[in-house]
């Protein structure tokens, strides 16, 4: 198996965007609108939506702060809102569009709800566990891998988290 982060595994020597369908770039927009809601709220700003058959069936962003609970992560709340709004315990025809690059706790999240498909925006160099720290939602030992497009929007997601930790973090 490839390390993460070699080509053809995660997201390889070259960040080029991948080009998008209409779909996606439909999804990374409802996930986009709920960054910027985080923003707003004084969240980290991660959005994420769950798309089922082209039709978004749960969105959510960054709640952290709001709950005072470190757990409750974008992805973690839209895949909550989209199986229970289904009524299922699977997301294996679903698609999870999101502003930044699942942790370890998302990626776990995703791997158990069996989601079908993952498309993110921003890498995450520092925790990201799609490709760039490791590579959860794609490990051979497990019993359910996630086709993953990322890098998607890469700029205009990036420039979100950027320009808000920039105007919440000291400089010194």
């Amino acid at each position: 198996m490839p390390e993460p982060g070699a080509p053809g595994e995660g997201r390889g020597t070259e960040r080029r965007a991948p080009p998008l369908s209409p779909a996606d770039r439909a999804g990374l927009e409802a996930a986009l609108a709920e960054a910027r809601a985080a923003a707003a709220a004084g969240e980290v700003p991660v959005g994420a939506a769950v798309a089922r058959n082209g039709v978004i069936v749960a969105r959510a962003h960054n709640a952290a702060v709001a709950r005072g609970d470190p757990t409750a992560h974008a992805e973690l709340l839209a895949l909550q809102q989209a199986l229970a709004a289904l009524g299922t315990a699977r997301l294996s025809d679903g698609t999870l569009y999101v502003t930044l690059e699942p942790c370890a706790q998302c990626a776990g999240a995703i791997v158990l709800a069996k989601v079908g498909r993952l498309v993110f925006g921003a890498y995450d160099d520092k925790a990201g566990m799609c490709g760039s720290v490791g590579d959860l939602v794609r490990h051979p030992r497990l019993n359910h891998r996630v086709r993953v497009l990322g890098g998607a929007a890469e700029r205009e997601c990036g420039e979100l988290l950027e320009a808000f930790f920039a105007a919440h973090r000291p400089t010194a």
